[in-house]
């Protein structure tokens, strides 16, 4: 497939599977593996920055996936992570795809650990951005004073709010949110309806039960193997990094990297470094976990 077409321009595919719609974006070449992308809270493929997705297709496909109840992906948003891993490992097995590497950004890292303890078969890499394994603490905990101001404030606006929330208070992090805003928008065609109230109750009862810890926490961390890449930034007050530090020091073969002056979206405010080190991790020889 030709790379002109990018996040930009990519048309939005469906694919039909026993009454259930999926919308998707397919795109890119290269001979590595696919890399599928599981988005954040309430975000549509139209949250995926065009600078972090289309330099990682230069050298591969990328499927911008869009899970149930979510834009034009038809069904009820589900209220688990198991609920949301289920219906993505549908849409894999749908359009025929039984391998593929795995970013996994807030909510879709969630998705991703899900996807690796039930079928580990189907992942490589994984490549897991400001999220949190299950039993971390605070997560997404919208009522909090540093969250609440922003999504309170009646004169933020859609993608301005956006801002707030996902970059760091300082003048550098807020000016990076901006060029990231400005990106986003750079898609004038065939974009997503745009999360409501609906989406977000029943992605934030997810998130509540994905706290909740069963059995001895973060054991179940030791059983995902494959080589895997964390990443947050230091001021992220969405998925705090201590949910960071918990990943990367319970996953058998996993590497931490933080980004200073950063939040939640840390992949977007160092997008060229982002991309950088996330292919070297793509490209680079899988090595097995010691035990």
């Amino acid at each position: 497939m030709s790379l002109s077409i990018s996040t930009i321009t990519a048309p939005t595919r469906f694919v039909d599977l026993s009454g259930q719609r999926y919308a998707y974006r397919r795109f890119g070449a290269g001979s590595a593996p696919p890399l599928l992308c599981l988005q954040h809270f309430t975000g549509t493929l139209d949250n995926w920055d065009p600078a972090v997705i289309d330099p990682l297709a230069a050298g591969r496909e990328v499927i911008l996936f869009e899970n149930a109840g979510i834009g034009r992906s038809t069904g009820a948003v589900p209220e688990s992570i198991a609920g949301m891993a289920e219906h993505a490992l549908r849409f894999l097995d749908g359009i025929g795809l039984s391998f593929c590497d795995f970013l996994g950004f807030s909510l879709g890292g969630m998705i991703a650990q899900q996807i690796a303890r039930e079928r580990p078969s189907v992942v490589r890499k994984l490549l897991l951005v400001g999220t949190a394994p299950r039993g971390g603490e605070d997560i997404m905990h919208l009522e909090k004073p540093s969250l609440a101001r922003y999504l309170s404030d009646p004169s933020l606006k859609g993608y301005a709010r956006l801002q707030k929330l996902f970059f760091a208070p300082t003048d550098s992090s807020q000016a990076a949110g901006a060029a990231f805003i400005q990106r986003l928008g750079l898609r004038t065609e065939d974009r997503e309806p745009v999360a409501g109230s609906e989406v977000a109750k029943a992605q934030v009862a997810a998130f509540r039960e994905w706290e909740h810890v069963i059995g001895e926490r973060f054991a179940d961390l030791k059983r995902v193997r494959h080589p895997t890449l964390v990443i947050n930034g230091i001021y992220d007050e969405m998925i705090p990094v201590q949910n960071s530090y918990w990943l990367s020091s319970h996953l058998p073969n996993a590497v931490l990297l933080t980004y200073p002056d950063s939040g939640h979206g840390s992949l977007f405010q160092f997008h060229e470094s982002f991309t950088r080190q996330a292919a070297a991790f793509l490209a680079s020889p899988s090595i097995s976990a010691p035990y």
